[in-house]
């Protein structure tokens, strides 16, 4: 009776433990993550010392199982059962892997050091351990009862169960964070869809959480564990997933010889020979069971594949499509300073994920609307591996031709703790970062130049000032750094005007340029994001129509878009949609 109560006790506190886990990952590993080591260590000398005590109590020969002569005998004596049994060996070795998934936040030596020094002998002890307990005890009522806790002295039991479900939810935020850490890369190198990624730490910058990613992650294994409710189909599919990840993390290690390395491809052969025969032996074992669990990583593993081929095929598409439809500053500036279309009142803000040249969605809307405001500004906004970018670094503010033209290109770069400033906010410091670059004549020492343009770093709210209508006074200068009361300024937003102060010792020529850029701000300033559809050309075949216009459009739609997007207020926008024939 208390048997059949604990089978039913198990799956609801496993499905719990779970939930809890990953509803606490949008707090981050850093405020929690000072007991994880504690947890392992002493997890680690939990499993030495029961190791080393049945050692001595049962049988202290056991250490003779260290020498490879056994192993081959054991083969030879066993044939077909014993190479089937290496599937289940292979999970002696399970759970440690998960070392290497924090590759991202320790280095590549404390990792080596922590493991050739204390992971691995304490697994060597802990199952030496519980070898000798089997020795001396042959008799168990069914093969569930040979593991790890049979092996510890009953008074132990609960203590060590509890020390073992704190370790295994230590492993277990390893693998969510090293997952997460995947995730932003392939998304970093267009082979997943956009998400969204926050920053759990100011001072660790691999420390992120991922909601999408969260959840689906915790899906997956209730579903797995409710599923199967039997752990051993799960150490099927977990040993199948490791070894697959062993064999191909050889095969690339072999690449990275030869390529990275610069050695031998003599070399590399031997390293793929001597490590690869032995985890191909494993993963053949554990293929056997691909019908008792070991489906499920196979299967996996074959729609995230679908998924990121299928989006950085789109991607790449979508890439070549851009440059080959990329308009020339050239061809821009050949229009003539009206750039052959009328030029209304106000600031047109085209944003553009280009950092040169000319988006393809600008001539798309000038060819279908031949207007466009007096004042042009390319706006790039990028996000930039630092926790926070200085307000005097934010803004790099370019000219695209002539002065007459009032083309310019702006970048703004925004640090992975930064907070995007609210559309007035945003509007003011936009406006002061071009005027101080005029007022500067479009030259600094700190500039650089992208392509054919000149951009400079500018260190806004140096010349243009705000002041209220009938204020009577001015404001000083703009701070970035000033915190601003949005329910008193959102109210004023109308009243708000940008004024040239008369003391301000500047020429004619950029007198008037500033005075255009205050007349466009008073008139209005418009935001222009481009809203692009991918369609497979006529003629294209069966399987890239069915890949670009289903698959890659529902994952287009389902994904993050720019974060920028959320800021900019929805009064104020146009969307170009442009559908790309690729």
């Amino acid at each position: 009776m208390e048997k059949a109560q604990h089978k039913y006790v198990g799956l609801p506190v496993t499905c719990a433990i779970l939930v809890c886990l990953f509803a606490l990952q949008h707090y981050g590993t850093h405020r929690v993550g000072f007991i994880f080591a504690p947890i392992v260590c002493i997890w680690l000398l939990c499993i030495s010392m029961i190791g080393l005590y049945n050692i001595i109590h049962w049988n202290h020969h056991v250490y003779r199982a260290l020498s490879p002569y056994y192993m081959y005998q054991f083969l030879k004596k066993t044939q077909k059962g014993g190479w089937l049994s290496l599937g289940g060996i292979l999970l002696c070795v399970t759970g440690s892997e998960a070392m290497y998934a924090d590759l991202g936040h320790f280095s590549q030596r404390s990792i080596q050091i922590a493991f050739i020094s204390v992971v691995y002998p304490a697994l060597v002890l802990a199952y030496m351990g519980q070898a000798a307990y089997i020795s001396q005890h042959h008799s168990f009522e069914n093969s569930y009862h040979i593991g790890f806790y049979v092996s510890v002295p009953e008074k132990l039991r609960w203590p060590v169960l509890v020390i073992a479900i704190l370790a295994s939810v230590v492993g277990s935020q390893a693998i969510i964070t090293g997952t997460f850490s995947i995730i932003k890369q392939c998304s970093a190198l267009s082979c997943f869809p956009g998400v969204k990624i926050v920053h759990t730490s100011s001072t660790v910058h691999g420390q992120i959480y991922i909601p999408e990613i969260n959840w689906i992650l915790m899906i997956l294994c209730l579903a797995v564990t409710i599923g199967f409710n039997n752990t051993k189909h799960l150490a099927n599919a977990q040993g199948l997933a490791v070894i697959t990840v062993m064999l191909v993390t050889t095969c690339l290690m072999s690449l990275v010889i030869v390529l990275v390395w610069n050695k031998s491809i003599f070399i590399a052969l031997g390293f793929l020979i001597f490590f690869g025969s032995i985890e191909v032996m494993y993963f053949s074992a554990s293929l056997g069971k691909f019908h008792e669990g070991a489906w499920v990583p196979i299967t996996l593993s074959f729609i995230f594949m679908v998924v990121m081929s299928v989006w950085h095929y789109g991607t790449i598409k979508k890439y070549e499509f851009d440059v080959q439809n990329k308009v020339s500053v050239n061809w821009l500036l050949n229009l003539g300073p009206s750039l052959g279309i009328v030029r209304v009142r106000g600031i047109g803000l085209i944003h553009t994920e280009l950092m040169s040249g000319i988006p393809a969605i600008f001539s798309h809307f000038v060819t279908n609307l031949p207007a466009f405001h007096q004042v042009l500004v390319f706006l790039c906004v990028k996000s930039v591996p630092v926790p926070h970018v200085e307000p005097e670094e934010r803004f790099l503010v370019g000219r695209i031709g002539p002065k007459e033209y009032r083309l310019y290109r702006v970048i703004v770069r925004y640090g992975y703790r930064d907070v995007q400033q609210d559309d007035l906010e945003f509007e003011k410091e936009l406006i002061n970062s071009i005027a101080e670059f005029i007022r500067s004549g479009g030259s600094d020492q700190n500039g650089f130049v992208e392509g054919s343009e000149k951009l400079s770093s500018i260190s806004s709210g140096v010349i243009p000032l705000w002041e209220e209508d009938g204020a009577g006074e001015v404001d000083g200068p703009a701070s970035p750094n000033k915190e601003i009361n949005q329910q008193t300024v959102a109210p004023q937003r109308k009243k708000a005007r940008f004024v040239l102060p008369k003391s301000a010792q500047v020429d004619a020529e950029v007198r008037s340029e500033l005075q255009d850029l205050m007349d466009a701000r008073e008139a209005g300033m418009s935001f222009i994001l481009g809203h692009s559809h991918m369609k497979a050309k006529s003629g294209s075949s069966f399987v890239k129509r069915i890949v670009i216009n289903f698959f890659y459009e529902f994952l287009r739609r389902n994904s993050r878009g720019p974060s920028y997007a959320a800021n900019i207020p929805h009064a104020s926008t146009l969307e170009v949609g442009m559908v790309y024939q690729v």
